[in-house]
């Protein structure tokens, strides 16, 4: 646990009470400030009890008094489309409200760190679609070349369950927009821009507060080293912004679209090559097409992305290269079921909208495809163009017949049930096919999360395997 500095002897009040609003309780506990904790449901608001917390209903005036700050969990709107109540009265009485991500890094470093030889670094990576897998890479990187890393935030464990910083200690964090939208505190060593492809729109307001939330990560505080994806106008924009010169090395381009020029430091990837390029010259490039773990252009992109953030602390090209091969992929992110007869089946349950799915549709080449749930605006019209691999759909949930609407000839057929889905598609698979679930749709109709979903999905996958 890290505990929160600054704090001391004060009340702070904890709206929220999951992952992240408990170990933030915990850690202002730990740091000696008495934590007033609230959730909007019982069962949390027991839990915390239970743990001794006072809870206080922070919809109420009278439960704010002596209160100095108030910690908010990131699932918790703050402004739009409409702030909770006890948001609204914090600001209302001119009481400062940050996250567990504000209190992280207002606590990480300590007077420890002065004797420590190499001071603990933290790598904080952000993005619409796979920096949950460009998190992962990175941990799994530094670890297969012997670094001692910890890996938290919107994946693993929460930011104040770490332990505190070691000598040589490196820090991974993967961040939402709803984590860096209210930190108070962003500074990391390194940050991590995958790409902005449009999500979560009602709760920032649109396309450019989405943006300005993840932006905030590289503007609040100013890494030493930013790694930018640069394939989309906003990550163009923001390298721009960072940039001093041409050749100013603290910002690392990234890109999948095109090979990228000039006398700076990038990472380009082109038909499954990754370049590094500095100061005009190649000084490193990897073969990616044969790693297994890392299917399709999306999972290139994080590739080179996890390459410039470990580059950034100085790792050599092939210690990077060889654990590339080794990384196995996350759960419900392309993941790799089973293969049985020729056919391939693959888990990608976290393509819970049109972008992402999109990725899985370009990264095989002939698909069976598992789509559907609780849609989202616009359907999969969107994703015509990418259904030329699509030797058929099988439609689940909420959403099948809408998405049957918008298929046009690809053939499919509306199964309902993950179930009927797997065997179907399995049945009619033939050698050097691939069952794919990329959903394109939340999972709240059927499933509570998309993990849940993706282990329906595994699930019925080894019956088929186990026949």
């Amino acid at each position: 646990m890290i505990p929160v500095l600054g704090y001391s002897g004060q009340k702070v009040a904890v709206l929220g009470l999951g992952r992240s609003g408990l170990a933030a309780a915990r850690a202002l506990a730990a740091g000696g400030a008495v934590p007033i904790c609230w959730d909007d449901g019982e069962k949390a608001r027991a839990l915390a009890e239970g743990e001794g917390f006072t809870i206080a209903d922070l919809t109420r005036d009278k439960s704010w008094d002596g209160v100095q700050s108030l910690i908010v969990s990131p699932g918790i709107a703050h402004l739009y489309p409409t702030p909770h109540a006890a948001i609204t009265i914090a600001r209302q009485s001119g009481i400062p409200v940050d996250n567990d991500i504000g209190l992280f890094f207002h606590s990480f470093a300590t007077q420890d760190w002065n004797g420590f030889d190499v001071p603990p670094r933290v790598i904080a990576v952000t993005g619409s679609n796979g920096k949950s897998t460009t998190s992962a890479l990175i941990d799994h990187i530094l670890q297969s070349t012997g670094k001692h890393c910890q890996l938290a935030g919107n994946i693993g464990r929460g930011v104040l369950d770490l332990e505190p910083g070691q000598d040589g200690d490196v820090v991974v964090l993967e961040l939402s927009s709803y984590q860096t939208d209210l930190a108070r505190a962003l500074t990391p060593d390194i940050a991590v821009f995958t790409n902005l492809t449009p999500d979560h729109l009602d709760r920032h307001g649109g396309l450019g507060g989405y943006f300005a939330a993840k932006r905030r990560l590289f503007a609040e505080g100013g890494p030493d080293r930013a790694v930018i994806g640069v394939d989309e106008a906003e990550g163009l924009s923001l390298a721009g912004e960072l940039a001093q010169a041409p050749e100013d090395d603290r910002v690392i381009r990234v890109s999948v679209a095109r090979k990228l020029a000039g006398p700076g430091w990038s990472v380009s990837v082109r038909k499954g090559f990754l370049s590094e390029t500095r100061k005009g010259r190649q000084v490193g490039s990897i073969d990616l097409r044969e790693i297994a773990g890392l299917p399709g252009v999306h999972n290139q992109q994080n590739a080179a992305a996890a390459y410039g953030a470990v580059r950034a602390l100085g790792l050599a090209p092939r210690a990077i290269e060889a654990a590339l091969h080794s990384f196995q992929g996350l759960p419900h992110r392309s993941q790799i079921v089973g293969q049985k007869d020729g056919v391939t089946f693959v888990n990608d349950s976290k393509a819970t909208n049109v972008d992402s799915a999109a990725m899985g549709l370009q990264a095989f080449k002939r698909i069976r495809w598992i789509a559907g749930g609780q849609g989202k605006d616009g359907g999969i019209a969107s994703l015509t163009p990418h259904l030329g691999s699509v030797a058929k759909a099988y439609l689940i949930g909420e959403a099948a017949a809408d998405f049957a609407d918008q298929l046009g000839e690809t053939p499919h057929e509306i199964c309902e049930t993950m179930e009927i889905a797997v065997a179907h598609a399995a049945e009619q698979a033939e050698p050097g096919d691939t069952v794919l679930l990329a959903p394109a749709a939340a999972s709240f109709d059927q499933y509570p999360d998309f993990e849940k979903r993706g282990d329906a999905f595994t699930q019925e996958v080894k019956k088929f395997l186990a026949r």
